[in-house]
């Protein structure tokens, strides 16, 4: 099985979290991967071994990761849906703050987790993505988004109209300040919030 890990920052007193997570995928015999830049913050902060292999881009992860974890928060499991996309990819959730709805598994939890997916003993929650399409690739590829799409005015004050198709069939033309179109995820978010 092959793992890829995103993250961002932690507090120090979540590095033994973070290296009691090496420890164990090592201890499966599991090749890990590590987006580039996380890899740089985490060396200096934890005992890594040196099999452990990085990536910058989806492509690098597309067709050879079973796993993906994300270390953080929510914020941070969204940045996560970047990199998977639409691939397919399972997104483990790892909650390095107070409060994580997405990134549901706890410290305490990891271990506990792990060998639940090991075991084959778990349940996958399938999630709705939006995909935006634009003749400008204003975003690069980075067009997936797991909560939602928001379409607003620039330096106006005034009402700007929004011609809006869905499958090239037109829905209909709002005239307002911006369109927040969401999945069942980000609905959900902006009514716990």
């Amino acid at each position: 099985m092959k793992v890829a890990i995103y993250g961002r920052s932690f507090e120090d007193s979540f590095s033994s979290y973070v290296q009691e997570l090496f420890d164990i995928l090592n201890s499966f015999g599991w090749a890990i991967t590590v987006y580039e830049p996380y890899s740089a913050y985490l060396y200096p902060r934890l005992n890594l071994s040196n099999n452990i292999s990085t990536y910058k881009k989806h492509h690098e992860i597309n067709n050879d990761v079973d796993l993906m974890i994300s270390i953080g928060g929510d914020g941070t499991f969204l940045e996560t849906i970047h990199l998977v996309k639409n691939s397919g990819i399972p997104i483990l959730g790892v909650n390095a703050g107070r409060l994580g709805f997405l990134a549901s598994t706890q410290k305490e939890d990891i271990a506990a987790v792990l060998n639940d997916i090991k075991n084959k003993q778990y349940r996958l929650q399938t999630r709705s993505l939006i995909k935006l399409n634009d003749n400008d690739d204003l975003f690069e590829g980075e067009n997936f988004a797991l909560n939602e799409l928001t379409v607003h005015k620039k330096d106006s004050s005034s009402m700007i109209t929004i011609h809006t198709y869905i499958d090239n069939l037109y829905l209909n033309s709002y005239w307002a300040d911006g369109l927040i179109i969401s999945t069942p995820t980000g609905s959900t978010a902006y009514s716990l919030s």
